[in-house]
């Protein structure tokens, strides 16, 4: 599966109770029971107007289905190829032990 990264104007998102935000994610996860494992959410970044979500999915178009059927709107969909992270900074000096 590729990842994306979903970012979301939705206004007031910010300021959604608890249970505001256990109806969205109710929603989504039903949605991606109705599409059978082909797309996945692995979590969301909630910022005053807007969500930044990463899903997992076989194309652009399922994540675009998702949200169609879900209700959410698209601002801007980013396909990431490559995530790295603070242990990658080490991966060379790791990497180069390992050759001696």
């Amino acid at each position: 599966m590729k990842r994306y990264l979903i970012e979301r104007d939705i206004p007031n998102v910010g300021r959604l109770t608890r249970d505001g935000l256990k109806e969205i994610a109710a929603t989504s996860n039903s949605v991606i029971y109705r599409l059978g494992g082909k797309v996945q959410w692995v979590h969301s970044y909630i910022a005053g107007d807007k969500t930044f979500c990463i899903y997992l999915a076989e194309s652009e178009l399922l994540v675009r289905e998702h949200s169609r059927l879900a209700g959410f709107p698209i601002t801007k969909i980013t396909e990431v190829p490559t995530v790295i992270d603070p242990m990658t900074g080490f991966s060379s000096a790791l990497d180069a032990g390992k050759a001696a």
